[in-house]
């Protein structure tokens, strides 16, 4: 795994750079979580089961997709490609990000110039006259979008959690027959949603949450697509 090699982007230092499409396998290959934003749950919920993990030092929630079964892992990558249908936005940003200047309320746009994905021969340029490219412009609203989304999901988890309708679970899968645990991992307590008073479930709707809640709860579903893959990759 080459290191990564992360600089502000600048009109004159990358005059010449340009970005091919597609998303970074290499990175991407050992990693069975990936984090999730709630505007894209319904897509998600397509291909991927989701959950909840705990920062145990904050005690703050993520929302995930499940790419794998254990640390690692990622049944999705198969010949050093992408075979799912969807790629989470946290994984289409790369090899561009957004860093925040310290001092003010602004953010500043790198890139990864190791990565796979960036040279000078092939690709979408990024300037044409010191000039920002159409690609770029929609490239930076797209990560905008993604902080954004961001935010907003943060918000949504945070209120699930205090609402205590977070719970931990342990998904049991069977694989070739053999069951297997997989524990540490947070779903939404369908039981307590149930039992929430009109008013707490009108302010759920209210919010606009009750949609991502439904997606996250059909996602989990799509455990058993993981324990397929992985039962064909073994």
């Amino acid at each position: 795994m080459a290191e990564q090699q992360v600089q502000p982007l600048h009109n004159e230092k990358h005059a010449n750079t340009k970005i091919q499409n597609g998303i970074n396998v290499e990175f991407l290959k050992t990693q069975h979580l990936v984090p999730v934003v709630a505007h894209e749950f319904a897509r998600v919920a397509n291909e991927f089961p989701m959950s909840f993990v705990k920062n145990n030092e904050t005690g703050q929630f993520q929302a995930v997709a499940m790419f794998g079964l254990e640390p690692g892992e990622n049944l999705f990558v198969q010949d050093g490609k992408w075979t799912a249908a969807f790629a989470p936005m946290a994984t289409t940003r790369y090899p561009l990000g957004l860093v925040k200047h310290p001092e003010e309320d602004q953010y500043g746009i790198v890139i990864d110039e190791a990565s796979p994905l960036v040279g000078d021969a092939e690709g979408n340029a990024l300037f044409e006259n010191g000039e920002e490219t159409d690609y770029l412009k929609r490239r930076k609203e797209a990560l905008v979008s993604f902080i954004e989304f961001s935010h907003v999901t943060e918000a949504f988890t945070k209120y699930l959690a205090d609402k205590e309708l977070l719970v931990a679970q342990t998904l049991t899968v069977d694989i070739k027959g053999e069951k297997k645990d997989i524990n540490g991992i947070y779903l939404i307590d369908e039981k307590k949603l149930n039992e929430l008073s009109d008013e707490a479930f009108l302010e759920l709707r209210k919010r606009g949450y009750l949609a991502p809640i439904y997606s996250f709860l059909t996602s989990t579903h799509q455990v058993a697509r993981l324990a397929r893959l992985k039962a064909q990759q073994a």
